[in-house]
């Protein structure tokens, strides 16, 4: 693991456990919710120390700066060595998850289709 390694971009958000799978990482690439120095890339694209990297996995955001570049995956402190995320980045999403928290999707108490009870119960109400 030298500084003059190539290693695709799907490869490395997959490594440093942003993603599950490389299929993925390599999805989220193509669909524009990665940039590398705000353009957006290819998943053949190879990764380079100090890169910053936007990453979209579509619940979270993150802005990190590559510290290391791995093709494997590994445990999760490995995987964290990987990069570091900028200030700007932690605040952010500290404050995304406080958003949630206070304001709950509406939705996520329904669960499936509404019975009949329930919708006599939305019929009434609307």
């Amino acid at each position: 693991m030298t500084e003059n390694d190539n290693v695709r971009i799907d490869k490395w958000l997959w490594a440093a456990r942003f993603f599950k799978t490389r299929s993925m990482a390599a999805e989220a690439v193509d669909r524009g919710r990665i940039k590398i120095g705000g353009e957006n890339v290819k998943p053949a694209r190879s990764v380079k120390v100090n890169d910053r990297i936007f990453i979209d996995n579509g619940s979270t955001r993150w802005e990190v700066i590559v510290l290391g570049l791995s093709d494997k995956r590994g445990p999760a402190p490995v995987a964290q060595a990987l990069y570091r995320e900028t200030e700007d980045s932690v605040t952010k999403r500290e404050n995304d998850q406080e958003a949630r928290r206070l304001f709950p999707e509406p939705s996520s108490t329904i669960k499936g289709r509404p019975t009949k009870r329930d919708r006599r119960v939305l019929s009434r109400a609307g």
